[in-house]
């Protein structure tokens, strides 16, 4: 009988090794990954030292990142995107009890800039509900999806464009508008019980877009004004 427990204790005790998680290397890890995406996108507006000395390290000049912006976005996206996906098959979401804050966000925004949202909201909606993930990111990713399928978005997060007819100059341009929404009379007091802190407005103004209400069937028939 003791041998059984021994060999109990002893198989256990390696199984246990084999699967603890080295978290101040996955954080770095994460970081690393959060760093890429944001500072890539932070580039299509300006460029600082830092950022430019960004760039070298991934092997770009300044002038290559501008002529070839979103292949070389797209592309590092891809190579996150696999890390990110091995990194949940083996933890779960990594949320911030394992990796901190912001940290906990890094998984969250691949996710959000890929073409998987959809396989992987159920695993950000759990990471929301633990606390693991702030729940404005969780209500973001559900609308993008939602945008994705065509279907009125919730919280108003998601804006978009399409290519539109002037009506007055008859010229091509590009329409900016907040995706349409299920309950725009109750958004607001929507948003703010999920944790936003500013208004559809005052989010619109920050995506340089002027608030209007829109249906899907507008959308649809590029009918704005």
């Amino acid at each position: 009988m003791k041998k059984i427990l021994f060999l109990f204790f002893v198989v256990s005790s390696f199984s246990y090794c084999q699967t603890k998680v080295d978290k101040k290397a996955l954080k770095t890890e994460l970081d690393s990954i959060y760093k890429v995406d944001q500072t890539f996108r932070s580039l299509l507006d300006r460029s600082t030292e830092d950022d430019i000395t960004f760039l070298n390290k991934q092997g770009y000049t300044l002038d290559e990142f501008k002529r070839n912006s979103w292949p070389i976005i797209n592309k590092h996206d891809s190579l996150n995107l696999i890390i990110i996906e091995e990194i949940i098959k083996k933890h779960g979401y990594p949320g911030k009890s394992l990796v901190g804050e912001p940290t906990n966000k890094a998984a969250w925004y691949v996710i959000q800039h890929s073409d998987k949202i959809n396989k992987y909201l159920p695993i950000i909606e759990k990471a929301g509900k633990e606390n693991e993930l702030p729940m404005t990111l969780v209500a973001m990713m559900k609308d993008r999806q939602l945008m994705f399928d065509n279907k009125e978005q919730i919280y108003g997060t998601q804006g978009t464009t399409r290519m539109i007819t002037n009506k007055v100059t008859g010229k091509q341009e590009y329409k900016w508008f907040i995706w349409p929404i299920k309950n725009p009379e109750n958004i607001n007091q929507l948003r703010k019980s999920i944790g936003f802190s500013t208004t559809i407005e005052e989010n619109a103004a920050r995506l340089d877009i002027v608030y209007k209400v829109y249906t899907l069937e507008q959308v649809k028939n590029l009918d704005f004004d």
